[in-house]
């Protein structure tokens, strides 16, 4: 019986130290995870040197260069106007129909003169031959033939006065049918049938897409880097095409209000693209052929400046760095790392110097 009850003693001492030594061991492991010796999961990429173009943007607005408004070029009563606002029209297209009786009349008189002076000028040619004869004969002097002579003379004169007022009628008259000067889009419509135009008196605004000019307002600290003959890389909402074309020319004067210099480029026969639009301008300013450049959340902010985490043997380790250009998600390492290190991207913002980290795959 004794015996018994020494084993169970030394049963029940085993079981409690057992359960002991876990609760330690839960202990410690709370205690590592506290103290921050766990991993920390994270990614990573290797520093690669590329090559980067130097760019600048801006957002600034097209203009229309043909944007004619048509207007009458003679005094007439508008008889019909054959387009509205919205609708397409094309060089040549016949837009609107004014009143042309005025001139059918005055062409009418001045055909008639024309007729008259001729008959005249044919008579004329008559006596002059007649009295030349006469004068062979010696019945008359030669001067009253050159007197003949002169007055056909002055009748020619009279006729093409008379012809060339016959032209000018002619032409006014052709100013009646008012047709476009350019393919475009019908802005506005100004006049209605009935409407008496004086002459300037505008009937039409057209907008023409031909050619659109951007302008582009860049910062006045980086004017000394802009110069005509630059490439702009244009994109707009209305259009999914982006176009590339050059800096045309810098306006002389810093805007006051914004501090900023116009940097225009022209958009040549660009289909979808709308005056008036927002325009996004990419201004190409030069190429690094061997930039070192890293995502931007590899770099995070500490007390001791900009960093970057390099992992080296499952350990993550404080590099302080100097940044230089930022483009599209990436940043310019200008110091502080070398190619080919291996750095971490996400979770960087986590990690102080020397922390253990799992690489994620």
């Amino acid at each position: 019986m004794q015996n018994i009850y020494t084993r169970l003693i030394l049963a029940s001492f085993v079981v409690f130290s057992a359960s002991c030594g876990n609760g330690d061991s839960d202990s410690q492991q709370q205690k590592a995870i506290d103290n921050g010796t766990k991993p920390t999961l994270v990614t990573v990429t290797t520093i690669k040197k590329q090559i980067v173009e130097l760019t600048e943007d801006a957002v600034g607005t097209l203009e229309g260069l043909i944007d004619p408004t048509v207007a009458s070029e003679v005094a007439a009563r508008v008889v019909k106007v054959h387009v509205s606002p919205g609708d397409p029209v094309t060089k040549g297209q016949l837009l609107a129909t004014l009143d042309a009786t005025d001139f059918t009349m005055q062409r009418n008189e001045a055909q008639a003169e024309v007729n008259r002076i001729q008959a005249l000028l044919e008579n004329q040619a008559k006596i002059v031959a007649r009295n030349q004869t006469l004068v062979d004969k010696k019945f008359i002097s030669q001067n009253v033939v050159d007197n003949d002579k002169a007055q056909q003379n002055v009748l020619k004169q009279q006729l093409e006065a008379a012809t060339a007022r016959v032209g000018t009628i002619n032409h006014n008259s052709s100013k009646t049918r008012i047709v476009s000067p350019v393919n475009g889009t019908v802005e506005t419509r100004l006049v209605s049938a009935g409407d008496y135009l004086k002459m300037g008196d505008p009937i039409l605004q057209i907008i023409s897409k031909q050619k659109l000019r951007a302008h582009l307002p860049f910062p006045e600290h980086i004017g000394a880097k802009l110069k005509p003959g630059l490439k702009v890389r244009l994109t707009t909402p209305t259009s999914t095409k982006a176009v590339e074309t050059v800096i045309q020319e810098l306006k002389p004067l810093i805007a006051e209000g914004s501090r900023t210099i116009d940097v225009i480029a022209d958009v040549v026969d660009e289909p979808g693209w709308q005056p008036g639009a927002t325009v996004n301008g990419t201004v190409i300013l030069g190429e690094e052929s061997s930039a070192m450049m890293i995502p931007e959340q590899s770099l995070v902010l500490r007390p001791a400046g900009e960093v970057v985490y390099v992992v080296r043997d499952g350990m993550a380790y404080q590099a302080v760095v100097k940044t230089g250009y930022r483009k599209n998600g990436l940043i310019e390492l200008l110091e502080g790392l070398q190619p080919d290190a291996t750095i971490v991207v996400d979770g960087a913002g986590f990690l102080t110097d020397k922390t253990p980290v799992t690489i994620s795959k």
